[in-house]
């Protein structure tokens, strides 16, 4: 064989390189050895930084969309909550009005309208007379003692409160019954 034909031969051949970077043998460091050996390694990891960059690039996006999504809605909830406040007090004479018999004609569908879209947006009126007092939804105005109650309880209410996407945009004015027995303490 002539040196042409080993070269070929040894061109042709399997080349094993190792890569790590620690030596198995002594556990030392190992320093680059030869250019063409080094070159490997130095492309895959610029390959691989890019990779991550990329990764973290789609990550950090996908946050960034979901946070302005989350921040349009509520700025969105914000707005209709602020609207809704606005339109209590004409809320507030339609539930006058239909207590006192004089919603009638043309006002009535007018007012049945307009609750029905509200009540559509979210807007939920909440305190009855015998619900539990919570002083979170209730504002109270009036106190009194009663044997018929176990509990603190919403005896009578003079204006109901309004609720919309789980907080209270108005609390409920209402006078309280607490038992008998809290009276005698």
């Amino acid at each position: 064989m002539t040196d042409h034909d080993h070269g070929d031969e040894q061109a042709d051949g399997v080349r094993i390189t190792d890569n790590h970077k620690i030596d198995p043998e002594t556990g030392a460091p190992r320093s680059p050895e030869g250019g063409e050996e080094q070159s490997a390694p130095a492309e895959a990891d610029p390959i691989a930084e890019l990779t991550a960059d990329l990764q973290r690039l789609q990550a950090e996006f996908s946050n960034y969309r979901k946070r302005v999504e989350r921040d349009r809605e509520a700025a969105r909830e914000l707005i209709v909550a602020n609207t809704l406040a606005e339109l209590l007090p004409v809320l507030d004479d339609i539930g006058r009005a239909r207590s006192h018999g004089e919603l009638e004609g043309g006002f009535k569908s007018v007012g049945e309208a307009l609750e029905g879209t509200v009540n559509r947006l979210g807007l939920k009126a909440f305190g009855e007379p015998g619900d539990a007092f919570d002083p979170m939804r209730h504002e109270a105005i009036a106190h009194e003692f009663s044997a018929e109650v176990t509990t603190s309880t919403c005896a009578s209410v003079f204006q109901p409160g309004y609720e919309f996407a789980g907080r209270v945009i108005r609390a409920a004015i209402v006078s309280v019954a607490d038992p008998e027995t809290a009276a005698s303490e």
